[in-house]
């Protein structure tokens, strides 16, 4: 598999020009991703952006580094993935479909750490081409946070690969647990804390731009939102999280949290929970959660 090390990542405009220039691209049938990684060989968690991310997000300084906090730092690897020619697809227009997150070890601001990203399965979907990118951050050589990100290709015809299904099969009912805003801006503050300043969640005039009425909430600030009113104030041991992003998250909106814990699993906390609308009958995602805290912190 050929490594890419990404010493410095590039500055966002250089990202988006890389973004919109693989808009030319023209691929055939693709049957498989090239085998490649994409490596950040020293990153140290920065106490300052933590606190940045986690005030964006809802967390607070008791909850430590929250469980998708590490996925911010695959980000340079991911757009250097897109802006190549590794990837066969266009940036624009491919959606984050899903997203599946196990924490081994609890991280610490201060942490030096190996951040990983390669080239994953395809996916067959009804709607077009799912690709997958897994990502891994090591300490001291030792995994301890990992991540599968599955993203569609829409109009894709006759896409390989097995069949998409979905990975949350629980039917449990929810129950109303809390509603929380998404502030017109959210946006483009959660643009600056992570990176991403895709244009579609900037503003509602950059969305049009891409065919959307609004900007539209990035999935992972709402998936992080959620999370941040689920888990409790300490940091976390050990987690899993898988996340199916359903309908768009336009801004500003009201949406409301429901959830329910009558879950058996690996780790002693469990919950089933979606993000919704403000009326409840329109998920914008829906996820599963086990996880362990730190009985030390």
């Amino acid at each position: 598999m050929k490594t890419i090390e990404i010493n410095k990542p590039m500055h966002p405009l250089q990202m988006y020009a890389g973004a919109l220039l693989s808009t030319t691209k023209r691929p055939g049938v693709i049957k498989a991703l090239p085998k490649v990684t994409y490596v950040r060989p020293n990153v140290v968690l920065d106490a300052a952006e933590i606190a940045a991310y986690a005030k964006v997000c809802g967390f607070t300084a008791a909850h430590g580094v929250p469980l998708i906090y590490p996925q911010l730092l695959t980000f340079p690897l991911a757009m250097a993935f897109f802006g190549s020619d590794n990837c066969p697809w266009p940036a624009m227009g491919t959606v984050h479909l899903g997203n599946r997150i196990r924490q081994h070890q609890r991280l610490n601001a201060g942490d030096a750490l190996r951040v990983e990203m390669r080239t994953g399965t395809l996916i067959a979907h009804e709607k077009g081409q799912i690709f997958n990118l897994e990502m891994a951050i090591l300490r001291n050589d030792e995994l301890v946070w990992e991540a599968t990100q599955s993203l569609l290709r829409i109009g894709v015809k006759n896409p390989v690969g097995a069949e998409y299904a979905s990975a949350i099969g629980s039917e449990l009912p929810l129950s109303h647990q809390a509603d929380f805003s998404a502030p017109a801006d959210i946006g483009r503050r959660y643009g600056v804390v992570s990176g991403d300043l895709n244009p579609i969640h900037v503003s509602a005039l950059s969305a049009k731009l891409f065919g959307f009425r609004q900007a539209i909430a990035h999935g992972l600030w709402t998936n992080a939102r959620a999370l941040a009113a689920l888990v409790p104030h300490t940091p976390l041991a050990q987690a899993e999280m898988t996340t199916e992003f359903k309908t768009p998250l336009f801004l500003p909106a009201r949406s409301s949290l429901w959830a329910t814990r009558q879950l058996k699993g690996p780790l002693p906390d469990n919950a089933l929970f979606e993000v919704r609308n403000a009326r409840g009958d329109k998920p914008h995602l829906r996820a599963q959660l086990a996880y362990k805290v730190d009985q030390g912190a």
